[in-house]
């Protein structure tokens, strides 16, 4: 695969596939022109050749407005320079076309793969995308350990071992972690947890681990628990519980009662798990279903997650930008930006024909490493789970158009009484958090008409102001925020893979009374920023009591709303979430404090050196206190070490 800019030779830096940068050709003029955007195309058009490849058309800030892939470059794009029969949509996109930039790959079913991960990271306004922050829980039998723990896992499968899901939520996983434990006795805890045992834990009490820490148990069978485990998550169930019916069965005829308790114990965790799947999807194996619903205008995509004839949940998708395209062409644009993070199934059951399946098919085989067949099921078992699929995509469906109907009614409500003159799309929500003081920081939280924008959250740890001044921080917070905004209309502490683009708030909202708004507003003034509406939410006089909420504006001016008003309670979630956010960062650097040692701030002192300087001398206050002699003979510690610890300690002789 190769990348270039028109005119420009192929770029031999990227090894990565698909790691591309964003271009950085623009040109002046920033009105919509349809003729500008034709003439910027045919430049393009008559650099490329027929291949296979991915195409970005770019603004005049260079900002990503369409991401599409061709089996043949030169002829897909050279389309768009015949106006005639294309939508206004696509129009529009021409009309705001600037320059392009195009990667060839070797495949069409490559430049598939390359375009899913593109929209995904650019999130164009012209593409199908797919809105959805949370990542997928995995469970994760692991394999570095002679006693492999069970555990929850999110993020890069990096860790070696085996990999079950996705789960819909993190419910659905720790209910059937926690029935895994009752049924198979594994091991959750960390390694140096199970190192440092003498005793078993509570977790072995109440049977839910085989304690193989202290030796209950050993390594020949909690490999045996191992297997049972990983059939039971592969779809082995049955044969399972038919194997410990009969061990206890034996165990009973030999009456050893205390063993068939245990297995009974164990049989009930089994039969848990299949009751709990409301599903019936025996003989399924590993398959994902997807079926699509679309009413006024929305589209709502649901997923069921099959894996070993297991329900593991089901999820609601709903993808932005679908507008006059085919709900066909959805679904694809939804499959291939959802096995971005996912590890794709053998199998894949769609309620439609998509186009191009079986290049889809192709490109996902190619990500999984596997064979991937995409179907519409037409019988049995199969098409009761398509036609229950269904049946939830179009009931997700209304329940998010009546809230989306609640919500838009609340936010025309909330620019109302705010005296602001539209609906804000961007609100953020302030607050501080310390104790008298310690570990002071500023939290920022951001929410739009569709949720809170968790990818746009922002720490801000207090660098300059008194941590006990309340007023201070606040107006530090405001300066780092708003300061370089204003300057250059950039912003270099933008979340990352954001960029540095110029983000506005519509809204800022503070959790505080008075003096906060004064501090934020003085600040605002100062920085020469007076478009940004402002509003401070405070509790009233009885401060034990909910709904007596005080909203001080900038002129100094205040309001109340009813107790049982929908927009005080909006406004109360808003400020509960910053609250949540900033007391949750504080008490991961407070934790990060309390591990912390004194040792840490010695250069040249890392892991090892420090555990063989405590565990010699006992502290790190014995260290500070010690002799040159005494540092020198701590095992692990050479002379030079030792006189770079004493000079550290007695720098001022």
């Amino acid at each position: 695969m190769s990348r270039t800019k028109a005119g420009s030779p192929p770029d031999p830096r990227g090894k990565e596939r698909f790691n591309e940068e964003r271009a950085t050709y623009t040109v002046a003029s920033a009105q919509p022109d349809l003729e500008a955007g034709i003439a910027a195309i045919r430049e393009t058009v008559k650099t490329l050749k027929p291949k296979p490849g991915v195409y970005r058309m770019l603004d005049t800030r260079g900002d990503v407005l369409y991401v599409g892939k061709a089996r043949s470059l030169k002829a897909r794009v050279a389309n768009y320079t015949q106006v005639n029969g294309l939508t206004n949509r696509t129009l529009r996109m021409i009309s705001q076309t600037r320059a392009m930039e195009i990667v060839t790959t070797n495949s069409e079913a490559e430049a598939l793969l390359l375009e899913a991960q593109l929209v995904k990271r650019y999130r164009p306004p012209f593409n199908v995308h797919l809105r959805d922050d949370k990542s997928f829980p995995f469970i994760l039998l692991r394999a570095d350990h002679t006693y492999p723990r069970i555990q929850k896992h999110r993020g890069a499968r990096k860790a070696k071992g085996n990999y079950y899901g996705p789960f819909a939520s993190a419910g659905s996983v720790n209910k059937t972690l926690n029935a895994l434990q009752k049924l198979f006795l594994l091991r959750s805890c960390s390694d140096s947890f199970f190192n440092n045992r003498d005793r078993p834990c509570l977790l072995y009490q109440i049977k839910r681990c085989s304690a193989p820490c202290v030796g209950r148990i050993d390594e020949v069978g909690y490999a045996s628990l191992v297997r049972e485990a990983k059939d039971f998550l592969g779809g082995k169930s049955s044969a399972v519980q038919q194997d410990l019916e009969k061990q206890m069965a034996r165990a009973a005829e030999e009456l050893d009662f205390e063993t068939a308790a245990i297995l009974r114990d164990r049989l009930r965790a089994a039969t848990f798990i299949q009751g709990s799947q409301a599903i019936n999807a025996q003989g399924v194996g590993d398959a994902d279903v997807f079926a699509l619903a679309t009413k006024g205008g929305q589209v709502g995509v649901q997923a069921f997650f099959i894996r070993g004839g297991q329900n593991w949940g089901h999820r609601t998708f709903y993808p932005r930008n679908t507008g006059d395209l085919e709900m066909a062409e959805v679904l694809s644009n939804v499959l291939l930006q959802f096995y971005e993070e996912v590890p794709p199934p053998r199998t894949i059951l769609t309620d439609r024909e998509l186009p191009e399946q079986e290049l889809v098919a192709e490109a996902l085989a190619a990500k999984a490493g596997h064979a991937v067949a995409i179907s519409i099921p037409q019988r049995g078992t199969r098409r009761k789970l398509m036609e229950q699929a269904q049946r939830n995509a179009v009931e997700a469906l209304d329940r998010r158009l009546a809230e989306t109907g609640t919500k838009a009614r609340i936010h025309r409500e909330l620019a109302e009484f705010l005296e602001l003159d539209e609906v804000p799309q961007r609100i953020e929500i302030y607050d501080n958090s310390h104790i008298q003081g310690d570990k002071a920081l500023g939290a920022m939280v951001v929410a739009s008409p569709e949720g809170f924008e968790k990818g746009q959250y922002r720490k801000f740890n207090i660098k300059t102001a008194q941590t006990n001044d309340d007023f201070g921080m606040m107006r530090e917070v405001m300066e780092r925020r708003f300061r370089k905004l204003a300057e250059t209309g950039e912003d270099d502490d933008a979340p990352r893979g954001k960029g540095h683009e110029a983000i506005w708030p519509d809204l800022v909202l503070i959790d505080g009374g008075k003096g906060q708004m004064s501090a934020v507003r003085e600040t605002l003034e100062e920085l020469g920023i007076e478009n940004v509406p402002l509003i401070a939410i405070a509790k009233g006089p009885h401060h034990g009591r909910e709904g007596r909420e005080v909203f001080h504006f900038p002129d100094g001016r205040e309001k109340t709303l009813p107790v049982n008003s929908p927009l005080l309670f909006y406004l109360q979630t808003l400020r509960d979430e910053v609250h949540r956010f900033a007391i949750g960062a504080h008490r991961a650097k407070r934790s990060r404090a309390i591990t912390a040692s004194p040792l840490d701030e010695i250069p040249g002192i890392g892991p090892a050196r420090k555990r063989a300087l405590l565990l010699h001398f006992g502290t790190a206050g014995k260290v500070r206190a010690a002799a040159l002699e005494d540092l020198q003979r701590a095992p692990g510690i050479s002379e030079g070490v030792a006189q770079q610890i004493y000079d550290f300690y007695h720098a001022g002789g």
